[in-house]
């Protein structure tokens, strides 16, 4: 018997992107591929990229001259939002065989398999972003505690600073059905916790319009699917990603509240703290909005974990606006930030405004934040200490101590007992590392799942 080809994969980005990568995988997998690890070498290497951020664009680059250190006979294939938005620029990186776009990355084994052993650098097979209209479903495995499970894609919204509604298409989203049987999959496999992506995830549905007014119900939104799923009785917990605030309806926080599944965690994009830079964003709320959804949730579940989404850096955005925006974080009961500095993208909107803000202004601007998010971090660490939490245990870092996460997304430290990596345990939070973290003690009752 022949010695199966290999391939092996990098992936730059979000959750979604992972989930993607993993059920790409699979179809090589299928087609009698051997994955290998990356630093390991393999005939192909897959590169799934993402454009949220300069940074990003460029890593791609250093990837693909990486991959052709370990293998320099190797096929070098791009896809991802990087290879949809900029197809003929990353088909002149040299070592790049084949870029895909986001309607062509599925079949990407079909691709590989076409151009064979020849000569093929530059080929580009990435096609109008509109044909990108069918939803594949993907999750992510292989990591034995948490797999993330794509619900949506794609995105209608027209924020200005954005490209991704160029880069994924157009909102689409899964069936209940579909997402049921995957998360029954994921479950038969030992995983203890599934994490809801999407592009758009309050969207699912095409909920916004209903939520809005705009239309009537007909297909099944983002509540009727975590009910659905509630039901699977053998994943211990789900955790909904990031959700808009405009679509993160009462209905789902008191759901949330009530559940034994849904784990007391959200991650709700803010952008900016100033209505005036919201409006010039074009995003669908106002900060009196997310101000009222944040006491919604903390009124129900005062110990829920709170994560913010901020832009830094907008065009327009003096510092006025920004101080306005570090009062309004200081002010809310939220848990941390992901802060990111604002990058001109090509053809959007922002990229054209007026009054741009200087580059070491941005950096300055998220320096401050940064550093409010981790007083958040540790405020909000420091008040569940003496507390008893279900944590999800992890691999640890060296054979001294374990990690993982509680329900409400403390990251946690307990002594390494092999026994008990991908199990839910009962843990008493107590002191700080040195590192930040809570050091755990195990409670009497131990393992609970």
């Amino acid at each position: 018997m022949a010695t199966p080809r290999s391939v092996a994969f990098y992936t730059l980005g979000c959750k979604l992107n992972y989930s993607e990568t993993s059920s790409i995988s699979r179809l090589f997998e299928d087609n009698g591929y051997a994955v290998s690890e990356f630093q390991n070498g393999a005939d192909v290497f897959v590169i799934n990229t993402c454009s949220v951020t300069e940074s990003a664009d460029k890593k791609c680059r250093n990837i693909v001259r990486q991959a052709l250190k370990k293998s320099p006979n190797a096929k070098v294939v791009v896809t991802g939002c990087y290879a949809q938005l900029k197809p003929e620029e990353i088909s002149n990186i040299k070592g790049v065989d084949l870029v895909l776009g986001a309607a062509e990355k599925f079949r990407i084994v079909e691709f590989v398999e076409s151009i064979g052993n020849a000569s093929s650098k530059g080929m580009v097979a990435a096609g109008d972003v509109h044909e990108a209209n069918q939803f594949v479903s993907s999750f992510s495995m292989g990591d034995r505690t948490r797999s993330f499970l794509k619900v949506q894609d794609g995105c209608d919204y027209k924020c200005t600073f954005c490209t991704i509604p160029m880069a994924r298409g157009a909102s689409r989203s899964d069936t209940s059905m579909q997402v049921i049987q995957n998360a029954q999959y994921i479950a038969s496999q030992g995983v203890k916790e599934i994490v809801l992506t999407g592009i758009n995830l309050g969207d699912y549905g095409n909920g916004t319009e209903v939520i809005e007014g705009d239309k009537p119900k007909k297909n099944e939104l983002f509540i009727d699917l975590i009910r659905h799923l509630d039901q699977v009785k053998d994943i211990e917990r789900f955790r909904i990603s990031s959700i808009e605030p405009n679509l993160l309806t009462n209905e789902i926080i008191e759901f949330v509240a009530g559940s034994d599944r849904f784990v007391p965690h959200f991650h709700i994009p803010l952008q900016s703290g100033s209505n005036k830079i919201l409006s010039g964003m074009r995003r669908r709320y106002k900060r009196e909005l997310y101000a009222d959804r944040v006491t919604q949730i903390k009124t129900l579940m005062p110990h829920c974990c709170i994560g913010v989404d901020v832009i830094v850096g907008f065009p327009g955005e003096t510092e006025e606006d920004f101080q306005e925006t570090v009062d309004f974080l200081k002010g809310l009961d939220i848990s941390y930030l992901h802060v990111f500095t604002y990058s001109e993208r090509a053809n959007t909107l922002a990229a054209e405004m007026e009054s741009p803000v200087p580059v070491h202004i941005r950096r300055q601007r998220n320096e401050i934040l940064s550093e409010l998010s981790e007083e958040k971090r540790l405020s909000f660490y420091k008040q569940h200490q003496g507390n008893t939490r279900p944590m999800l245990v992890e691999h640890g870092s060296n054979k001294d101590y374990l990690t993982g996460y509680t329900d409400n997304y403390v990251k946690v430290k307990i002594p390494f007992e092999a026994n008990l990596i991908n199990k839910v345990v009962s843990v008493e939070l107590q002191g700080f590392d040195t590192e930040g973290n809570i050091k755990g003690m195990l409670s009497s009752t131990k393992v609970i799942a």
